[in-house]
């Protein structure tokens, strides 16, 4: 767990700027996308890197914002902690997975059976019982 104390900082003017001039430049990309569809010179391949490229430039700018320093520093320090992730082995995961699947069926085969009974007492006693 890290401990680090760190300072409550609101969203300055720069940083509501600054992502106002990243969405404005997403919705640029994606207006030019559609924009240029109908254009028989501007090939699809043109439009979709534009597309890329403008949400690549949105993110960038982004990430320079305090919430985008906030993520960007969620991102490194769950990296690091998935370093220390001790993932099974190929062996333990298929002795897992089959017991996990045994006991489905099992489970499954006794909810069968209840369901079976309880129509069978139902359905066929408690019914039967009024005529």
């Amino acid at each position: 767990m890290n401990t680090k104390a760190e300072q409550a900082k609101g969203m300055g003017p720069a940083d509501i700027g600054k992502l106002a001039l990243a969405s404005i430049v997403l919705i640029a990309g994606i207006v030019g996308f559609y924009y240029f569809s109908d254009n028989p010179n501007v090939p699809s391949f043109a439009r979709v890197v534009g597309v890329i490229v403008a949400v690549a430039a949105a993110l960038a700018i982004g990430a320079f914002t305090v919430p985008g320093r906030k993520l960007r520093g969620f991102i490194a320090e769950s990296q690091f902690e998935l370093r220390k992730v001790v993932w099974p082995s190929r062996d333990e995961t298929l002795k897992t997975t089959g017991i996990i699947i045994v006991v489905v069926i099992i489970l499954s085969l006794l909810m069968g059976l209840i369901d079976w009974l309880l129509k069978t007492v139902v359905l066929d006693w408690l019914l039967k019982l009024g005529h």
